[in-house]
């Protein structure tokens, strides 16, 4: 009787031990856009209250990030932090997707994530290309 005791509670114990793991998985997004859709204009969108993704372009251009929210080019990070911020008041159920070209710094890519996060956007989703794409 003894050793069926210790086997359940070690088992009880094991069980315990994995469930607190599970709140912390949750809090992680782990959303991957497989497909990127290309939008109109930001500021057409902030006046609609159903738009799309905003999809934020990364790109490296002489030593220095280059932005594109939604196909309009922005070289302030003010700016993107204006217009993503704008968005989220509207809606903040509006997904972001961070779409970087390969040669971008990680740093960059992670700027934009946390001020999504920050902003209140509440899901931020990275692009991938397909295994067929060339880019």
């Amino acid at each position: 009787m003894t050793p069926m005791i210790d086997v359940v509670f070690l088992l009880l114990i094991f069980f315990l031990w994995t469930s607190s793991f599970q709140v912390a998985e949750q809090m992680l997004p782990s959303g991957v856009a497989k497909e990127t859709v290309a939008g109109g204009n930001t500021s057409e969108a902030t006046e609609q209250a159903d738009f799309e993704n905003i999809i934020v372009r990364i790109s490296w251009e002489n030593a220095a990030p280059v932005w594109s929210i939604n196909e309009r080019d922005i070289r302030d990070w003010s700016e993107v932090t204006s217009t993503i911020a704008a968005v989220a008041r509207v809606k903040s159920e509006v997904p972001v997707v961070v779409d970087p070209d390969p040669d971008v710094p990680l740093g960059h890519v992670i700027d934009v994530y946390d001020l999504s996060r920050q902003i209140g956007c509440e899901q931020v989703r990275f692009a991938a290309n397909s295994e067929g794409d060339s880019q």
